[in-house]
């Protein structure tokens, strides 16, 4: 399964010019605050409208402007893990998980409740409320509830910002293993480069909302 986007668009005075492809595997944008990372990643989840370009995965066109194409967010099947969790306070883990899966049709799920609760290793905490939780427990929780709606296309924004070294530590070592057995396109974007050593397979660095280089690691 593989990414391809070639856009531009306009956020004000700035502007955004970004054009790659990404495989299987962990795809990280980087650069420094203020390049444009994030507004790529919405442009490519829908939440903000490109001027022009056109972007696809695995060959489904969500977005041309040519053909006059243009997915609804909710109708492209991309995952988007922020840098908060965002859980819904009112339901167990368990409720959280299943959100995203049980609206999507079971013809279109590749990922199962118990495989995922394996993988992030959270299956002793799904009867607890998301208030109990530690920050990296959050993350987890909400990562598996975006991979149970079986995205085709993970979008990951500096999903560890928001947590102390520790925590980030302990959430490295499961965004590897998503990364190894999830088989599709993941974006990560950070402007920390020890994220980019540890799990990077191509490093596309963005700078003034354009991409400057793209390079396998």
């Amino acid at each position: 399964m593989s990414f391809d986007i070639d856009i531009a668009a306009s956020r004000g005075a700035f502007e955004i010019a970004a054009a790659f492809r990404a495989e299987p595997g962990i795809t990280v944008l980087f650069g420094p605050s203020g390049a444009g990372k994030t507004s790529i990643l919405d442009l490519i989840a829908g939440i903000l409208a490109p001027t022009r370009g056109r972007i696809a995965v695995d060959g489904q066109v969500l977005y041309d402007s040519a053909a006059r194409i243009n997915l609804a967010p909710e109708k492209r099947r991309v995952g988007y893990i922020f840098q908060g969790a965002r859980l819904f306070p009112h339901l167990a883990v368990r409720a959280n998980l299943l959100y995203g899966y049980n609206l999507t049709p079971q013809a279109e799920r590749y990922a199962e409740l118990d495989h995922i609760v394996d993988v992030l290793g959270i299956s002793h905490l799904l009867a607890r409320n998301p208030a109990s939780l530690s920050g990296g427990e959050q993350q987890r929780v909400a990562i598996g509830r975006v991979i149970l709606a079986s995205p085709r296309l993970l979008l990951m924004d500096e999903p560890l910002a928001s947590l102390d070294e520790a925590r980030k530590q302990e959430i490295l070592p499961y965004i590897e293993r998503l990364r190894d057995e999830l088989k599709i396109p993941i974006l990560y974007v950070t402007h920390l480069a020890s994220e980019v050593e540890r799990l990077a397979d191509v490093v596309v660095e963005i700078a003034a909302g354009r991409v400057t280089a793209q390079r396998k690691i």
